[in-house]
């Protein structure tokens, strides 16, 4: 099983919708609002690093309002 975070850069008042979103997604933990230099985390698994890719580029980042993400992989 893998683990990752990743961050969010929104667009201007669509914080809340891209975290609706990515809690509406499978592979989603957890997503959250946040304060900071990004603007939404999300807590990600899947059975191998290549599924939380795949869940990052088909439905994160498509989504209208998401500008830049970064991922951590959880090495523990």
């Amino acid at each position: 099983m893998a683990r990752a975070f990743a961050t969010v850069d929104a667009a201007t008042g669509m914080a809340e919708e891209v975290c609706r979103t990515a809690r509406g997604t499978e592979g989603v933990v957890e997503a959250h609002v946040i304060a900071g230099d990004f603007d939404v985390m999300i807590e990600l698994e899947g059975e191998d690093t290549h599924d939380i890719l795949r869940t990052i580029t088909t439905t994160i980042r498509p989504h209208e309002g998401v500008g830049a993400t970064r991922t951590y992989v959880c090495l523990d």
